[in-house]
């Protein structure tokens, strides 16, 4: 059985590291790469950095806040947030990322799944979608979080798998920033549709969240910000638990 991860997320705006609830009312969470250290140090598995305006803004990602990163860090770590053509991946990629997320570009060209598998391989391509329950469905949004569109997230989890994506990370607007849990239901579904692995965002408030978000979301990687930022939780003692639920972890 491989080991699920315990992956802490990054949303930076402005070069600092910020953190809402349901994906508004943004508060200050601290330098990206110093807390990318500390989580480093406490054996989390990997990182993940989202230039969370970057689409809505129309710019570029942090290449120097990345190469600050790979200089400093000794985890694979993964980068979002404007990226939209091979160049942005390339320019990412050499910054010192382990992998790179594609979200808004890929849900309005979806051909660009395909055009970084084939260029760099499908592990470094991670899809990452935001998504509402809204009127029965689980309808997918653009720029982090601010535009809705009509693509229903499991045709798009389909899609995605289907044109190389090598892993999906699902973040549930819903529960971002509630501490309520994850979207367990979705993440469940997900994971029986597609066999790459799935990532689980937004919701964490608690150790039994993780727990079940592994049993009864059935995912493969864990991803929380605030809980982790904020001291909450501490990664050692989450594994440590993890452990005692029979779930295998890294330490």
């Amino acid at each position: 059985m491989l080991a699920k991860r315990i992956i802490p997320c990054l949303d930076v705006k402005d070069g600092r590291t910020v953190k809402g609830i349901n994906f508004v009312s943004l508060r200050d969470a601290g330098d990206p790469v110093e807390l990318g250290k500390a989580y480093s140090k406490e054996l989390a598995d990997e990182l993940v950095f989202l230039d969370i305006t970057a689409s809505a803004e129309g710019r570029k990602t942090f290449t120097k806040m990345v190469e600050r990163v790979a200089a400093e860090i000794s985890i694979p770590f993964t980068v979002g947030g404007g990226v939209g053509s091979l160049r942005d991946v390339e320019t990412l990629l050499n910054a010192g990322a382990d992998k790179v997320a594609v979200n808004s570009a890929a849900l309005r060209r979806p051909e660009l799944i395909d055009e970084i598998s084939n260029h760099f391989g499908s592990q470094i391509c991670v899809v990452a979608i935001d998504a509402k329950f809204d009127g029965g469905q689980w309808r997918c949004y653009l720029n982090g979080g601010r535009v809705p569109t009509d693509r229903d997230l499991f045709d798009w989890v389909r899609e995605a798998c289907d044109r190389g994506a090598g892993e999906i990370l699902f973040t549930s607007m819903n529960n971002d920033g509630t501490k309520a849990g994850f979207a367990n239901d979705a993440l469940r579904k997900i994971s029986t549709e597609v066999d790459i692995p799935l990532i689980a965002s937004g919701g964490a408030g608690s150790m039994e969240d993780f727990r079940d978000a592994f049993t009864l979301g059935c995912a493969d990687a864990a991803l929380a910000a605030s809980v982790f930022h904020y001291g909450e939780i501490r990664i050692p003692e989450l594994k440590q638990y993890l452990r005692s639920q029979n779930i295998e972890v890294r330490i």
